[in-house]
């Protein structure tokens, strides 16, 4: 009995262990569906409009007749509802529409041979899909089936010619063969628009994919998305990592991000842990460090250096002069800064070790002097087509000796000066970088407008409209061109 109340604990440490939570969540609403529809009627009007029937030839009695280049040359979609389909995925229905179609005809009587161009109308079109949605193996939304039905209740065909009357009494025949193989192709034409084509735009979505040459971003689904009647939830993991480690990773702390809202298009929210796993990577990647030379100081600021740490420039170093031995100054953050988001704003704090060396031309480094830095900084997040950027600002900062108090209370005439360095020199090369923020999980020809951003504790959330700058088949023609050229490549 104690073996498996042992095993059963285990079990379920790992389960916990193991667990993963969102650090991303996207909500798609209603109103957001709604617009996903006109482009995709758009779609499938093209799609539908390619369907091609083979060639009809045979005889009756003494009636033969050849049918050919069956186009559809119009369709009325007005009908048309695009829907949420609970616990599945999405409905995508047309009921009692209508088609227009060509088709050349070919036909023989006794002695009398006609050809020509033949209008006809199809009514009572109805069809219904039914995509189910879910995530593949690398945890990419996907179409992963889908079912379908569809039906045409009545095709007339408008004859005219010297054999007008002769084709009206065939005309149930000839359009009964035409609407049994128009019929048969809808669902076919529509499996391949899903199944292929709509996937080809899905691998637009980012999954796992470099920021830059020193991090990426991992934003795969960690489950398949949660279809209600009225909304769309997708979590997704939202973590950054290093590129050349992608298994050094932050384990997960924090809340984890809700999302709430409905009354936009989309709606998203992404937690501390996003904003944490960021820093973590780049601190990771050995990239929060910097050298400041003194020819990219003030002249102002270098002197204050210098006589602030006279002394010890006299002692340590042969020479003096800026030119034969100038100032470097080297920054580097010395643990993963950390997040945090309330109501009332979003804080970075980072803790920081500033070395002021002295480099004599000919002579080695000296270490004039290190310092441990503090900072709090403001982070304004902001949100622009489907990139999220960030814009730091230092807010309160502190410094100190880690050798001595009396050390520390010398520093007390650089806390501003260096404060002040800090925000002119150093800020705006990282801002120069947070700026240029980093694509959320939407797929190619999708932008966010007119996005309003709110911060709760722990998180923050995004409502947004979503607006096409693509069409769907611009998307997928384009892709489809991008893995081809990948796989000649390869």
């Amino acid at each position: 009995m104690a073996v498996l109340v042992l095993l059963f604990v285990q079990l379920f440490s790992l389960s916990i262990a193991t667990e993963t939570n969102p650090a991303c969540t996207i909500r798609i609403t209603s109103s957001g569906l709604d617009l996903i529809r006109q482009e995709g009627l758009n779609f499938v009007a093209e799609e539908l409009e390619n369907i091609t029937i083979p060639e009809l030839s045979g005889k009756e009695g003494n009636f033969h007749y050849n049918i050919r280049d069956v186009r559809i040359v119009d369709l009325n979609l007005s009908s048309a509802a695009l829907l949420f389909h609970p616990n599945t995925g999405l409905c995508f229905q047309v009921h009692n529409s209508s088609i227009s179609i060509t088709f050349h005809r070919k036909l023989f009587y006794w002695l009398f041979h006609d050809v020509g161009q033949v209008n006809a109308s199809a009514d009572g079109v109805s069809f219904e899909t039914v995509l189910m949605l879910g995530r593949n193996a690398a945890g990419r939304l996907k179409i992963t089936n889908m079912t379908c039905t569809a039906a045409i209740s009545s095709l007339t065909a408008q004859f005219s010619g010297t054999l007008k009357s002769v084709y009206q009494i065939m005309s149930v025949f000839l359009t009964m063969g035409i609407r049994f193989l128009l019929n048969k192709q809808i669902c076919p034409v529509l499996s391949h628009a899903a199944l292929v084509s709509l996937n080809t735009m899905m691998d637009t979505v980012p999954v796992r994919t470099p920021v830059d040459k020193y991090v990426g971003i991992d934003y795969s689904l960690l489950s398949d998305p949660k279809v209600m009647s009225d909304r769309l939830d997708m979590d997704f993991r939202g973590m950054f990592y290093p590129l050349e480690n992608e298994n050094e990773t932050l384990a997960y702390r924090g809340v984890v991000p809700v999302v709430k809202e409905m009354n936009r298009m989309l709606h998203m929210a992404v937690s501390e842990y996003f904003f944490d796993s960021a820093m973590f990577a780049y601190y990771t990647a050995n990239v929060l460090r910097i050298q400041i030379p003194e020819s990219q100081m003030s002249l102002d600021f270098a002197y204050l250096l210098r006589t602030t740490f006279f002394g010890a420039i006299v002692f340590q170093a042969p020479v003096t002069s800026p030119t034969k031995a100038p100032l470097l100054l080297e920054l580097s953050v010395t643990a993963p800064p950390h997040c945090t988001i309330k109501p009332s704003g979003v804080m970075v704090s980072v803790s920081a070790l500033m070395n002021v060396l002295l480099v004599p031309s000919n002579s080695p480094t000296v270490t004039l002097a290190t310092i441990i830095m503090e900072a709090k900084l403001s982070a304004q997040v902001t949100m622009k087509s489907k990139s999220l950027s960030i814009k730091l600002d230092l807010k309160r900062f502190k410094m100190f000796s880690p050798k001595s108090t009396l050390e520390s209370l010398a520093l007390i005439p650089l806390q501003t000066p260096v404060k002040a360095f800090l925000k002119v020199s150093i800020l705006p090369i990282v801002n120069k970088r947070t700026m240029r923020g980093v694509q959320i999980p939407l797929p190619e020809g999708i932008d966010l407008i007119k996005e309003v951003m709110e911060n709760h504790m722990g998180f923050l959330t995004i409502g947004a409209d979503l607006h096409f700058y693509k069409g769907l088949r611009e998307v997928i023609e384009m892709n489809k061109q991008v893995q081809r050229n990948g796989s000649t490549t390869a």
